[in-house]
């Protein structure tokens, strides 16, 4: 219970007890010293004072019981200094993400051709080299493994000046010295010049090839006439020198008509008595009138005139060397197996 309520309880029965005092005993009178009544009065203003508790003796004689004291009030606490607010605990602090690598930057687009050249329609397939072709040819014609001479005789007149300077004439002797390296031995092609007479002689080989035949041209000096009969005999006089009895094979390159004819068919007609076949080759205008007399060749009798047929022509045009190897081999080697076969039977070869 607190004070104020024990202070209200006490006075209330302090009030009761002096009423029933005041009832059993007799009046005093008032006077100076005598005790103010036990009720309250009422101040002159109105206010209500509260009556004075009568002390304990007082409270002895009148057999009401007094409330001790419960003394002066302890002093009121005085408030601490307030308690801070309890300081929050820090948020965690999230895992740093990875720093994501860098990424390349794209290479800038290439800006469009505002001219674009078309691209080629796709050509042929690449043509195989001369060896390859010349060994397939060979073995179309029933020729593999048949051991065989190789010449090669080249045109130097005039004529033949744009042929040399664009490298048509090394073309073809590159064509002829690769069907060589599979019928001779050595794989050697011996090469005769010829103009007004024999300018120069020369033997090719896979070493020694490259070039050769602009070298050669450039040394024998003056481009003159077209004497095919010195050209026969001088490949004639080589043949014999060898010894061999294997049978020849002439490649004979010309881009005109001889320029002295009968001499060129008598050598010719001569020569069909040797293992010895004449494959003339065409360079120019197919149309000229200067081949006439190789297309004439054929038709000179046998046996009245020459022992056996010992001549071929076939023109490889104005610009030889887009001629295919495949073709250039096919006509090169067209009436040689033909020509094998009358040489045995005319006894020519054996």
């Amino acid at each position: 219970m607190g004070i104020r309520s024990l202070l209200r309880t006490a006075f209330g029965r302090a009030a009761r007890g002096g009423e029933q005092d005041e009832a059993s005993l007799p009046q005093q009178s008032t006077g100076p010293g005598a005790c103010a009544p036990a009720a309250s009065e009422e101040a002159p203003d109105g206010a209500v004072t509260v009556p004075t508790q009568p002390t304990a003796e007082e409270s002895d004689r009148a057999g009401t019981p007094t409330v001790p004291d419960p003394g002066p009030l302890g002093p009121i606490p005085t408030p601490g200094p307030a308690r801070p607010d309890p300081l929050p605990e820090p948020e965690p602090q999230p895992t740093p993400m990875p720093k994501p690598k860098p990424v390349p930057e794209p290479e800038p687009a290439p800006r469009p051709d505002p001219h674009p050249v078309p691209e080629p329609p796709p050509g042929p397939d690449p043509e195989p080299s001369p060896a390859m072709a010349a060994g397939a040819a060979l073995a179309a014609a029933g020729l593999t493994g048949r051991r065989t001479a190789v010449y090669l005789v080249l045109d130097r007149s005039g004529s033949m000046r744009p042929y040399y300077k664009d490298g048509t004439v090394q073309h073809l002797a590159e064509q002829t010295l690769a069907l060589a390296g599979h019928l001779t031995e050595g794989g050697t092609l011996p090469v005769v010049f010829f103009s007004t007479g024999i300018d120069g002689t020369a033997e090719l080989t896979a070493d020694d090839h490259r070039d050769r035949i602009a070298e050669l041209h450039a040394s024998y000096g003056h481009m003159g006439r077209t004497h095919y009969h010195l050209a026969v005999e001088a490949v004639l006089d080589h043949y014999r020198a060898t010894g061999t009895t294997d049978p020849a094979l002439v490649v004979f390159q010309t881009d005109g008509a001889p320029s002295n004819r009968a001499a060129a068919e008598k050598a010719l007609c001569e020569a069909a008595g040797l293992p010895v076949f004449w494959q003339f080759v065409g360079f120019g205008d197919p149309e000229a009138r200067g081949f006439d007399f190789l297309r004439r060749l054929d038709d000179l009798a046998v046996p009245e005139r020459r022992a056996v047929d010992n001549t071929g022509f076939f023109h490889a045009g104005r610009d030889p060397r887009l001629l295919p190897h495949e073709e250039l081999y096919r006509e090169l080697l067209l009436e040689f197996p033909g020509w094998l076969q009358e040489a045995r039977t005319a006894g020519v070869l054996r």
